[in-house]
């Protein structure tokens, strides 16, 4: 069952494997009908925030909460009002596209997962590719396929990383058109991304993260190649104890960083 909520709200939020912290005191806030890039460099923390903010891991510190609801408490109930495109695809390659879509919709209990499968493929435009084998696709028709196998139950809150790995400019240009889809039908849209170009002129909230921490956070950001630039050129201050432990450090969940870069990679 979808649960319904209008905000995302992360409140000081940590996370550490054994002695190295990848994610330290974050706090931001997304809206429905909004679009919040996380922009930084490679072990910045960007996909480990995603995976938290599904429920894939839990924080070791601080709190996230969906609307009312609280991720650590409530968050295998929260799960199916979450869609996930992550390095991962989670695609069979010997089943074709509608094979694929229609069965990620039975998993959601769609009502109709055929009619869901042939809109998906409608609006990554594979129509015409429907019945052939995902393993025939090249990595840019398969990244949208994997799209519309994240948006099939039309979560509330949609998290991807680095979704325009591998797309043409055509495909590029329809995916940032179908993120521009998702804010105006009210999701809450959370994107990790490299390709500031493309993300110039999409992003509601720019988030800037560097060695796990919170740099900058800018609304509506224009010119977001030279905003960057002078963000991530700013001198590094560590906080205080910022290598210490806090409790529940260890804490861990099931499917670990499944969809998304293993910590290390960050």
């Amino acid at each position: 069952m979808i649960v319904d909520f209008d905000d995302l709200t992360v409140e000081d939020v940590s996370r550490t494997f054994g002695r190295r912290r990848a994610l330290s005191r974050i706090t931001f806030r997304a809206s429905r009908s909004g679009i919040l890039g996380l922009l930084g460099p490679n072990g910045a923390g960007k996909s480990t925030m995603l995976a938290v903010l599904a429920t894939l891991l839990r924080p070791s510190g601080g709190r996230i909460r969906y609307g009312a609801y609280d991720a650590v408490t409530q968050g295998a109930a929260l799960r199916a009002s979450i869609g996930v495109l992550g390095h991962d695809l989670f695609l069979y390659p010997e089943l074709s596209a509608r094979e694929n879509l229609a069965f990620f919709a039975g998993m959601h209990a769609v009502a109709d997962a055929r009619r869901a499968a042939d809109e998906g493929l409608r609006q990554a435009g594979l129509t015409d590719r429907a019945d052939d084998p995902v393993s025939s696709f090249s990595r840019g028709m398969r990244q949208r396929v994997a799209l519309e196998r994240a948006l099939i139950h039309k979560p509330r809150l949609v998290l991807l990383d680095e979704p325009f790995t591998g797309l043409d400019d055509a495909s590029a240009a329809a995916l940032v058109g179908r993120l521009r889809s998702l804010r105006a039908a009210g999701a809450i849209v959370v994107l990790a991304t490299h390709d500031l170009d493309l993300a110039e002129g999409l992003l509601d909230r720019a988030v800037f993260l560097r060695d796990g921490r919170v740099v900058d956070a800018v609304d509506r950001p224009e010119a977001l190649r030279s905003t960057y630039r002078a963000v991530m050129s700013r001198p590094h201050v560590s906080p205080p104890n910022a290598d210490a432990s806090p409790p529940n450090a260890n804490a861990s969940s099931p499917n670990v960083g499944a969809g998304f870069s293993r910590p290390d990679g960050a």
